[in-house]
C-alpha cells in the first residue's frame, strides 16, 4: 500500500518535470515600434460642382413687321449673244397708232413703219420726239446704195449732221436686218446714234447685233424701192412729211407730194460735207460669196484581180 503511494508520487513528480522542460523560456517583450510620420496620400482634386444651367432670360415676342409692298415685275434681261442668236424671236406686237411711223415720200406715197418700243424703247421715243418737232420734214435720203439701203435723217444732207439732242445708247437686239428693216445709223462708236436712220432694200443678216433696229416697213415698201440712188443722189428723194399714226395727219396725194418736194428742193440747196466731220452710216458689207461649183465624188479606181 505504502509502495504504490510512493510509486504514484514519483510518477507525478517526473511528469511535472517533463512538462516544465517543455515550457519555452520567457521571452523579452517586443520593442515598441518607432512611431513614423505618416506620408499623406496624394489627394485627388476635389471635383468642381457642375455648372449651374443658364436660365434663358425671358424674351419679348418679336414685333410683327409691316407687310412688304408687292415686288415690281422683273425688268427684262439685257439681250446676250446667246439669247440673240439661239432664242427664236417672239412675234411682233399688234400694230398700234402710237407705234406707227408714217413717212410721206416724194416718190409718191406713204410708208408705214411699225416701231418696236418693246425692243428699242429709247430709240423709238427719240423718233417720236423728233417727228412731232417736225425735224424730219423735208430731209432727203442722202446715201442710197442699190441692193443695200437708203439712209436719211441728216439735216445737212452730208452724212455728218444730227439733231441737237444727245446721242443714244446702243439698243442692239435680235431683230434682223431683213428687207424693210429700219435701224439707226451711227459712227464707229456704238453709242453715237442720234437722228439718222436707214431702211434696208435687201436682207443683210451679217449686220445683226451691230446696229439698233427699231422698226420695219409694213406698208408702202414700193415707195422705198423708188428712192433715188446715189452717194449723194443727183436728185435726192425726200421725206415731205413725217408723223405718228396717233396724231391723225391726213395722207397727201402723189401730186401733192411731188409738188411739195419740188418746192422744198428749190428752197434748200444741197450742202457739202465738211472734211473734218465723221460721216454717219453703216459700211457696205462685202457681197456674199458666189456659189461654189460642186463635182460628184469619184470613187477610187480599183484594179481587177488577174
Amino acid at each position: 500500500m505504502r509502495l504504490s503511494s510512493i510509486t504514484a508520487g514519483l510518477a507525478g513528480f517526473l511528469l511535472a518535470g517533463a512538462l516544465a522542460a517543455q515550457t519555452p523560456a520567457e521571452q523579452a517583450p517586443p520593442a515598441a515600434p518607432v512611431p513614423t510620420e505618416a506620408v499623406p496620400e496624394a489627394q485627388a482634386p476635389a471635383e468642381a460642382p457642375p455648372p449651374a444651367e443658364a436660365v434663358p432670360a425671358p424674351q419679348a415676342p418679336p414685333a410683327e413687321a409691316p407687310p412688304a409692298p408687292p415686288a415690281p415685275p422683273p425688268a427684262p434681261a439685257p439681250a446676250t449673244t446667246a439669247s440673240m442668236t439661239n432664242a427664236p424671236p417672239p412675234p411682233p406686237p399688234p400694230l398700234e397708232a402710237e407705234n406707227s411711223w408714217l413717212l410721206d415720200l416724194s416718190t409718191g406715197g406713204r410708208v408705214t413703219i411699225q416701231l418696236r418700243p418693246d425692243v428699242a424703247r429709247a430709240t423709238v421715243e427719240r423718233i417720236r420726239t423728233l417727228t412731232r418737232q417736225g425735224f424730219y420734214n423735208g430731209l432727203v435720203f442722202h446715201r442710197v446704195i442699190e441692193g443695200f439701203m437708203a439712209q436719211g435723217g441728216d439735216p445737212t444732207a452730208t452724212g455728218t449732221g444730227e439733231s441737237s439732242l444727245p446721242d443714244l445708247p446702243a439698243e442692239f437686239s435680235w431683230l434682223p436686218h431683213a428687207r424693210g428693216a429700219v435701224a439707226m445709223a451711227r459712227t464707229q462708236d456704238p453709242n453715237s446714234a442720234n437722228s439718222q436712220f436707214y431702211i434696208m432694200f435687201t436682207p443683210r443678216l451679217s449686220m445683226d447685233h451691230n446696229y439698233t433696229v427699231f422698226g420695219r416697213v409694213v406698208g408702202g415698201m414700193s415707195f422705198v424701192d423708188a428712192i433715188e440712188r446715189g452717194e449723194p443722189p443727183l436728185a435726192p428723194s425726200r421725206i415731205v412729211r413725217a408723223s405718228i399714226g396717233s396724231d391723225n395727219v391726213a395722207e397727201m396725194s402723189a401730186e401733192q407730194l411731188r409738188a411739195a418736194a419740188a418746192s422744198m428742193a428749190s428752197a434748200t440747196p444741197t450742202a457739202a460735207a465738211a472734211p473734218s466731220q465723221v460721216s454717219v452710216g453703216p459700211a457696205v458689207p462685202p457681197p456674199p460669196a458666189p456659189p461654189r461649183t460642186l463635182e460628184p465624188v469619184r470613187s477610187p479606181t480599183r484594179q481587177r484581180p488577174r
